[in-house]
């Protein structure tokens, strides 16, 4: 698609952090964007979904097939972390739910959103995977579980669309979000805001093409 062209874009996790201020540079460039929250944003129109349910997302996914049609762009951002903790101390309920909406909610989307791209024969589907996905910390390994995963599922994606689509892992790098204080304290004040960082990201994203696929990328 011709740079400058309004998108068709498709987001979830977006009452938040690195979510809303892609969401927001995005709208603010003309182009649409559906997106989709736990808790909804009735402000910008987006849907409350709780990825980690199939049948919501399926029903989402039909109501924005129906409305805007396939998306130029699908973006799985929403995540959750465990709070820190060894792993053996991680409750069993937490472990299972940071696993369902980081790793099965990007497989629901996929599911209910790629086959629509593919009979238009287009598309780019970006997974938002996580330094931690490349690497490890300690007291977050259900975290840095998810995002390896993550990176391992979008690779197999990519080797299995057809030409003319794309699946890349995108790396945000270390923002200043709610996640990150979860982990960081204090300290994770250092890291630019969700913001500054969409001031970069949201265009660079955009710049993605099936020429990338199954690249694994970090953000500028």
């Amino acid at each position: 698609m011709a740079d400058g062209m309004p998108r068709t874009i498709v987001i979830t996790g977006v009452s938040r952090g690195l979510g809303r201020a892609l969401a927001g540079r995005w709208i603010d460039a003309g182009h649409s964007v559906a997106g989709c929250s736990r808790g909804g944003d009735p402000e910008h129109r987006f849907d409350k979904v709780d990825v980690a349910d199939d049948e919501a997302v399926a029903c989402w996914a039909r109501a924005v097939l129906d409305r805007v049609g396939p998306p130029d762009l699908l973006v799985n951002n929403a995540a959750v972390i465990n709070a820190n903790a060894p792993l053996w101390n991680v409750p069993p309920e937490e472990f299972r739910r940071v696993v369902d909406v980081n790793v099965v909610g990007t497989y629901y989307t996929i599911r209910h959103f790629v086959p629509a791209m593919i009979e238009a024969g287009r598309g780019v589907v970006v997974n938002f995977s996580s330094g931690w996905g490349r690497g490890s910390a300690p007291e977050v390994a259900p975290y840095c579980a998810t995002k390896w995963a993550i990176e391992g599922l979008t690779q197999s994606l990519a080797q299995e669309l057809p030409p003319c689509l794309a699946a890349v892992s995108l790396n945000p790098g270390v923002i200043q979000t709610e996640m990150l204080e979860s982990c960081f304290g204090p300290s994770a004040s250092a890291f630019p805001e969700p913001e500054r960082w969409a001031e970069r990201a949201a265009s660079f994203i955009l710049e993605i093409d099936a020429a990338d696929n199954g690249k694994a990328l970090t953000a500028p």
